[in-house]
């Protein structure tokens, strides 16, 4: 019986998880808030940190701005992929405008660029708009 670490993305609390029970819609026991999403979670630099470097699951992370037009035009696509991969990876939305730390430090260059981290390390970077199948596709093939 092997068991997850998450991240709570409300409180940052570390919470364990028995890898059977993700689909079950586990909370958090600090503050109640519901671990596993079917949407992206929005994540602060402080966030975000936390999540690459404790999360055991794969971190899935969409660096956007608001003012960007293929941000916006992919942002549909990567909320499906969220909800259709809920528990198999944490979808991460970060604000590279709001949060400037975040983009600085994983050297963001253009966005969008998606990331996925697995085990505190940068597994692999996509940039530019994909649709959903793309996307998933892409995130599949790297977990």
């Amino acid at each position: 019986m092997s068991s997850e670490t998450l991240v709570c993305p409300s409180c940052l609390a570390l919470n364990r998880v028995p890898g059977e029970r993700l689909g079950e819609g586990p909370k958090c026991g600090k503050c109640k808030a519901a671990l596993v999403s079917d949407h992206p979670v929005e994540a602060t630099s402080a966030g975000l940190a936390k999540m690459i470097a404790r999360s055991s699951l794969p971190v899935v992370v969409d660096f956007w701005a608001p003012w960007c037009g293929p941000c916006r035009s992919m942002a549909p696509a990567y909320t499906a992929a969220a909800k259709a991969m809920a528990g198999s990876a944490i979808f991460v939305k970060v604000d590279t405008d709001a949060e400037q730390q975040a983009g600085a430090a994983h050297a963001i260059r253009s966005i969008p660029t998606l990331a996925l981290f697995r085990g505190g390390r940068e597994v692999a970077r996509q940039a530019g708009a994909m649709p959903q199948s793309a996307i998933m596709d892409w995130v599949r093939g790297l977990i």
